[in-house]
């Protein structure tokens, strides 16, 4: 492949690795950066080009596993978290119910949700929403958490911040931006929601882009696999990154910042598109 075509795969990595785990919706800036700039799908073909945005998701996943080892093998009894209270443990079981909401409604509605949600025009109505959404929950979540550890996680915490997800499957809305927010409505401090958001992404992740590669195996194509390959690697990088930056934030600056930062980008993609 063309060095040219290459750095388009470095970058659309670095848009997901970068964009995936802050809840600014990695979605929505993949759409705006490949089906309004990169177009990728002119040199790839469609379904190539839809199954690269899976593999570099792939990137992703497996940063989340790289940080969060320790807790993933707790989740299932083969690691003890150092200070882990014997019977107050965050399990496989939390996951579980945080996920399901999501995913059951995720099958029931995905053609709906192919369909009629993934155009520019909705991205920017749910980057405004989902900006709304993150601004209430700094605003009108508890001063002091009741939850500052995911040990501290109940059952029906995990349920609710797993209905809450759902807005999630609005693209643009951002998973990261919905959990988080609402697990801080819920009484989760800012750090724990987005642990929470983090260890949930795995099996969905994982989930969606083992359904799509199977539905796209066909259209895989060999030639390309050197812009699967950069993609990839450029995604698990910059995951890595964003992921170890993005925790030391959010306790820090909270959810505003992010919120003002989506809503520019749904004024300029408004200008650029109606205007």
């Amino acid at each position: 492949m063309e060095i040219i075509e290459l750095l388009k795969a470095l970058l659309l990595g670095f848009v997901e690795g970068m964009t995936e785990f802050a809840p600014v919706s990695s979605t929505g800036h993949m759409i705006i950066v490949d089906d309004l700039w990169l177009q990728t799908k002119d040199f790839l073909g469609q379904g190539s080009a839809n199954t690269f945005k899976v593999v570099i998701q792939l990137g992703s996943i497996l940063a989340v596993v790289f940080i969060f080892w320790k807790r993933l093998l707790s989740l299932v009894g083969l690691h003890k978290m150092e200070g882990q209270a014997p019977g107050h443990r965050f399990n496989v079981g939390h996951v579980l119910i945080g996920i399901l909401p999501a995913g059951v409604l995720g099958l029931l509605f995905e053609d709906v949700i192919d369909s009629y949600l993934f155009t520019i025009e909705w991205v920017i109505v749910s980057l405004f929403v989902g900006a709304i959404f993150m601004i209430v929950a700094d605003k009108f979540g508890p001063k002091n958490p009741s939850i500052t550890t995911l040990d501290d996680m109940t059952y029906g915490k995990a349920l609710k911040v797993g209905l809450i997800q759902c807005l999630s499957l609005w693209p643009g809305f951002s998973r990261s931006g919905a959990t988080i927010s609402g697990g801080v409505l819920l009484g989760l401090d800012h750090k724990t929601a987005a642990d929470f958001t983090f260890i949930m992404a795995v099996p969905i992740m994982f989930g969606a882009s083992a359904v799509s590669l199977i539905s796209n195996f066909e259209e895989i194509n060999m030639s390309h696999l050197g812009f699967y390959v950069v993609g990839f690697v450029s995604a698990f990088v910059f995951a890595l990154i964003s992921i170890k930056f993005f925790l030391k934030l959010i306790a820090r600056v909270k959810l505003t910042p992010f919120a003002i930062y989506r809503m520019v980008l749904a004024a300029v993609l408004a200008f650029i598109v109606f205007l």
